[in-house]
């Protein structure tokens, strides 16, 4: 499904990822890299395969876009270098385009790292007129795009069911993306008058709240 804000366009993907069409840049948050081995190392049965998931994921996504840039908007790895660093750098490998991460509160590795692999690190992006940060940010005169949150919501039928679906939420001159990692935690918002919600479905992105 395609956006427009501020006269861009925005094409939201059902991996969680979205497309700035015009910049051509890839907008991807909260891949949390590292979690499932950093869950072993302290005792949790996670399956060792599950580590490879994200990887997939990404893989998937970038064939898919081809972008000229992927902007990761923070907690791109979980907590310090585990085996899932190596997977990372094989990804790099093949990775043509120019990469960024906007630093998360669970960013913790050391910036030369990165910069060994050719990650470009910051603490925001701004460009025309668009704010990138990982915690959401109010700031007057830009639009901004942010993560940090692992937003979903729930729909409830005129029954007791009910799904809990990841979305991409907007509100004012915000929109939060879904949490892109496989094995992440996810937060209830509630939707408010004014607000704009698409929810991450297995195939596709579907519009469930809001004008757009």
């Amino acid at each position: 499904m395609t956006i427009v804000i501020d006269g861009h366009h925005f094409e939201l993907h059902c991996s969680g990822a979205m497309l700035w069409q015009e910049r051509r840049m890839l907008l991807i948050s909260d891949v949390h890299i590292g979690k499932v081995s950093h869950f072993r190392q302290h005792g949790v049965a996670i399956p060792p395969v599950s580590a490879e998931a994200n990887f997939r994921k990404l893989a998937k996504v970038v064939e898919h876009f081809q972008p000229e840039t992927i902007l990761f908007l923070g907690d791109l790895f979980h907590s310090q270098k585990n085996r899932e660093w190596q997977l990372f750098e094989d990804w790099m490998l093949g990775v043509d385009a120019r990469v960024v991460l906007v630093e998360g509160n669970h960013d913790v590795i050391a910036r030369r790292h990165y910069d060994e692999l050719g990650v470009a690190v910051c603490d925001e992006l701004v460009e025309a007129g668009f704010l990138f940060t990982h915690h959401p940010t109010n700031r007057d005169g830009y639009f901004n795009f942010a993560g940090h949150i692992h937003p979903r919501i729930v729909l409830r039928s005129t029954g007791r069911t009910s799904l809990r679906l990841a979305c991409f939420f907007r509100r004012g001159q915000q929109l939060i993306l879904p949490a892109f990692g496989e094995f992440t935690g996810k937060y209830t918002l509630e939707p408010e008058e004014g607000d704009a919600v698409w929810v991450v479905a297995k195939e596709a992105v579907l519009q469930v709240f809001g004008a757009g």
